[in-house]
C-alpha cells in the first residue's frame, strides 16, 4: 500500500506541477548497431541480408559517418581491391557522376564526391533491405548489461526527450569513438603504446594518451570569379596560424609543412560540381583535441574549436590567395552553419579484442607466431598515417610509415571475455600505430561489413560471436564478393578470385607483399611456378606429401590431392572423385581442366600457382578442411 500510495503522490505532483515524465520506449531486434556511419551502415546492410532483423540507431539525420556526416568525401586506398560493400558503394557512385573518370577530380584520392551524394547513396541501401530498420537522431546515453553480458543500449530521441530503450541479441558498436564498449566496461586503450608493449619498434619510448589530431571539415563552392564571398573576419584571426601550409606562405623553410602551391593545396580535395573539400593536415585545419573521454556536453564545447580553427583557414584562404569567390557550398549539409554534421575523428578507444593487430601482422604476415592472416576479413592497402602536427608533444615521424597491403583478422571485432558486443569503425583491436590505417574509409567499410556478417552469424547459430566458425565468416563474405587476402593481382572480377582467396587464407601459397607509395600491394603472382620444397613446408599442415621433382608438376598436385584424401577419410564420402584409384582420378581432372579455364594438361607439365590453387580448392577445400582459431592456428 504504501508503494502504491508513493506511485499516486508522485503522479499527482507532476500533474499538479505542469510537468509529465519522459516516455520510455522499449523496441526488441536481433542485431543492433549503435552508430549509422561509415562501418555500421556497412554491418547494418550485410546482417539484413543474412535475412537478420536489424536496427541501425543513429544521432544526426544522414548515414555514413566521415564519408557523408563528416564531409571527408573522398576514399583513401582500396583502390585495386574493389571489394564487397564498399565497392558496391563506389559503383553507385560512378553511376551518379558518370564513371571513375568524372570522379577523379583532386589528387588526394581516386574517388571523390559530394557528402550529400554519399548520404543519398547510404540511404537508398539501406531502405533496400526489408530485414534493416534505421532510426535516426536517437543519442546513445549506456549500453544495457548483466555483468559481461551486453543485452542492449537506451538512448535519448533527440527530436522529443524521450528514452528509448533497444534490446538485442548482438550489439554492435560503430560509434565514432567507442562509447559502446566504454560503457559496458569493456576493457579499451587510448592512447600510444611504448615499443616495449607492442615490440613493433617504431619509435615509440613511453606509452601516452596521445591520440591523433582531429578535423573539422568544410566544403566549399566555386561562386564564379566575380563573386565576393569572403567572410567576416574571424574573432582571434591571425594569419601566421597557417605559417607553412604552403609554398606561398611559409615565414621560414624549416617551417615548411606542405610543399605545394596555394592552388595544389586546393585541388588536393577538388570534388565534382565545382566544390572543395578542405581536410588539409599540414598547418591546415587539422587540430588536437581528445574528446574521448569528455560527456556529450563537454565535446560539443571542443568541438566549437575545431570549428572555429576552419573558419579562420577558410578565410586565410580567401583573403591570402584571392580565393574570395570560394565559400561554403550551400545545402550541403543540413546545418545552420553550412559545416559538417560531425567532426572527422581519426582515432578512439581500441578494444582489447580476443586477438591484437600489430605493424608486424602487417609488414611481415606469414612470419609470425599468430597466423592471423589466415583470419582476415577486411583488408586495406593504404600506408599507415598519423596525423600529429597540431600537437608538438607527439611523435612527428609516423606518417606514411612503409608496409605491404594487409587483411584485418576477425578477432580484432570481438571482447575477450564480454558477451554480446561486436566492435567496428576505429575502435577495434589494434596497436596505436596500426590504427594509422585501419582507420581508413574503405578498410572500415569492409570491417563494418565483417562486423555485420558476425553478428547475424551469431544470432542464427544462437551461439556467441568468438564461437563462431572463421571459415563461415569468411565464406560469407566471400560470398558478397568481399576480400578476405589483399592479393593485388587476382581481383574480384577473375573467375577464380573466390578460390585463390581461400587457398591463400589456408598458408598453402602464400603472396608477397610490397610497400608502394600510396597504393601497397600484395601479390599472388597467379602464372608463377611453385617450388617443391617450400610447397612441402607450407602444405604440411594438411598431409605427408612426398614431391620428387624441383618444382611442382601437375602430376605431383595429382599424388598431393590423393594422398590428402587417403589421410583424410572424410574426403572420400559424398564426392564424385576417384581417390583410390590414380588412373581415374588423372581422368576427371583431365576432363574438367577445361571447364576451369586451363589448356594443356600434361602430368609432366610444371603446374602455375593458380591451377593449382583451383585445382586444390575444387578437389579437396583445404579451407574448410581444417578450421583455424583466431590466432589463425589450425584445430
Amino acid at each position: 500500500m504504501k508503494t502504491a500510495y508513493l506511485y499516486y503522490s508522485i503522479v499527482v505532483l507532476l500533474l499538479v506541477s505542469g510537468c509529465t515524465a519522459p516516455a520510455e520506449k522499449g523496441i526488441y531486434t536481433d542485431v543492433l548497431v549503435v552508430g549509422g556511419g561509415t562501418s555500421g551502415t556497412a554491418a547494418g546492410i550485410q546482417s539484413a541480408r543474412l535475412g537478420v532483423k536489424t536496427i541501425i540507431a543513429e544521432e544526426t539525420t544522414w548515414l555514413g559517418g566521415m564519408i557523408s556526416s563528416a564531409g571527408v568525401s573522398a576514399f583513401d586506398g582500396n583502390h585495386n581491391m574493389p571489394s564487397g560493400i564498399w565497392a558496391e558503394f563506389r559503383e553507385k557512385i560512378y553511376q551518379v557522376y558518370g564513371g571513375p573518370k568524372a570522379v577523379e577530380t583532386g589528387w588526394v584520392s581516386n574517388t571523390l564526391f559530394e557528402p550529400h551524394v554519399a548520404d543519398s547513396i547510404f540511404k537508398q541501401m539501406a531502405a533496400a533491405e526489408k530485414q534493416l530498420s534505421v532510426m535516426q537522431q536517437l543519442r546513445f546515453v549506456k549500453a544495457l548489461t548483466t555483468g559481461t553480458n551486453i543485452t542492449g543500449a537506451a538512448f535519448i530521441d533527440i527530436k522529443t526527450g524521450d528514452t528509448v530503450t533497444i534490446h538485442a541479441k548482438q550489439i554492435i558498436d560503430a560509434t565514432e569513438l567507442g562509447d559502446v564498449m566504454a560503457s559496458a566496461s569493456v576493457p579499451f586503450d587510448m592512447g600510444m603504446e611504448a615499443d616495449s608493449m607492442t615490440n613493433e619498434n617504431v619509435g615509440v619510448p613511453a606509452s601516452n594518451d596521445i591520440i591523433q589530431d582531429i578535423t573539422y571539415t568544410a566544403i566549399l563552392k566555386d561562386y564564379g570569379s566575380g563573386a565576393d564571398c569572403t567572410l567576416v573576419k574571424p574573432a582571434n584571426y591571425d594569419p601566421m596560424e597557417f605559417d607553412g601550409c604552403c609554398n606561398e606562405f611559409c615565414s621560414d623553410p624549416k617551417k615548411m609543412a606542405s610543399n605545394v602551391t596555394a592552388a595544389q593545396l586546393l585541388d588536393y580535395g577538388k570534388l565534382p560540381n565545382g566544390k572543395y573539400m578542405i581536410n588539409w593536415p599540414g598547418k591546415g585545419n587539422d587540430i588536437y583535441l581528445n574528446l574521448i573521454p569528455l560527456t556529450h556536453e563537454q565535446r560539443q564545447q571542443e568541438i566549437k574549436k575545431a570549428k572555429e580553427k576552419t573558419i579562420r583557414f577558410v578565410y586565410f584562404l580567401q583573403t591570402q590567395f584571392g580565393f574570395k569567390h570560394l565559400d561554403f557550398a550551400a545545402n550541403e549539409f543540413p546545418t545552420t552553419d553550412q559545416l559538417p554534421l560531425i567532426p572527422y575523428h581519426r582515432e578512439g578507444r581500441r578494444m582489447q579484442g580476443v586477438v591484437r593487430f600489430k605493424v608486424q601482422h602487417i609488414a611481415e604476415p606469414f612470419n609470425q607466431a599468430q597466423a592471423l592472416y589466415r583470419t582476415g576479413v577486411s583488408v586495406g592497402d593504404y600506408p599507415i598515417d598519423h596525423h600529429h602536427r597540431e600537437n608538438k608533444n607527439a611523435p612527428q615521424h609516423l606518417n606514411f610509415y612503409p608496409v605491404p597491403s594487409y587483411n584485418i583478422p576477425l578477432g580484432t571485432l570481438i571482447p575477450q571475455h564480454h558477451n554480446g558486443l561486436l566492435v567496428t569503425e576505429k575502435g577495434i583491436s589494434v596497436s596505436n600505430i596500426v590504427n594509422g590505417t585501419t582507420r581508413l574509409q574503405p578498410v572500415v567499410f569492409l570491417t563494418g561489413q565483417a562486423a555485420g556478417a558476425l553478428a547475424a552469424l551469431s544470432v542464427q547459430q544462437k551461439k556467441q560471436a568468438r564461437e563462431i566458425s572463421v571459415r563461415t565468416v569468411q565464406e560469407v563474405l566471400l560470398n558478397a564478393k568481399a576480400y578476405i587476402m589483399p592479393y593485388f593481382d587476382v581481383r574480384a572480377d577473375h573467375k577464380h578470385f573466390a578460390a585463390v582467396q581461400r587457398i591463400g587464407a589456408t598458408g598453402i601459397l602464400k603472396g608477397k607483399g610490397e610497400p608502394f607509395k600510396w597504393a601497397n600491394r600484395t601479390w599472388f603472382y597467379p602464372d608463377s611456378t611453385i617450388a617443391a620444397a617450400t610447397f612441402f613446408n607450407d602444405y604440411k599442415e594438411f598431409a605427408d606429401v612426398k614431391l620428387t621433382s624441383a618444382t611442382v608438376t601437375i602430376g605431383d598436385a595429382v599424388t598431393i590431392v590423393a594422398t590428402t584424401a587417403n589421410q583424410y577419410p572424410a574426403l572420400q564420402k559424398n564426392t564424385n572423385w576417384n581417390f583410390s584409384e590414380i588412373n581415374e582420378l588423372q581422368q576427371q581432372l583431365a576432363a574438367k581442366w577445361s571447364s576451369w579455364g586451363f589448356a594443356n594438361f600434361d602430368l609432366q607439365r610444371t603446374i602455375t600457382r593458380l591451377e593449382l590453387a583451383v585445382l586444390l580448392d575444387a578437389v579437396i577445400n583445404p579451407f574448410q578442411l581444417k578450421e583455424v582459431d583466431h590466432e589463425g592456428h589450425y584445430k
